[in-house]
């Protein structure tokens, strides 16, 4: 989790964007900006908002794997790999 150690005003963030914007891009540092004194936005990169789309997206598929293997769908580990190895053979 990223510490609010790059808290900026909504004011700050009008005239200084091109200052913000190539933060972003040399060091990844993500920025809360404030409104009244209250965090109102975050930016951050693309680098690392397309990370965290992908992190979100793998921990999608692990709960939808966790809840097929809970209600007893799924295969053994074994056939698993049974499977692979038959996959892999056929490829040859």
């Amino acid at each position: 989790m990223h510490s609010i150690t790059n808290r900026k005003s909504t004011s700050y963030l009008k005239s200084h964007a091109a200052q913000i914007a190539e933060d972003l891009a040399l060091n990844d540092n993500t920025f809360f900006i404030t409104q009244n004194g209250e965090a109102s936005q975050v930016i951050e990169s693309v680098k690392q908002f397309q990370e965290k789309e992908a992190l979100i997206a793998a921990l999608k598929i692990i709960a939808l794997g966790e809840k097929d293997r809970l209600q007893g769908q799924g295969i053994s580990v074994a056939d698993s790999r049974a499977q692979l190895l038959a996959a892999c053979q056929g490829q040859k």
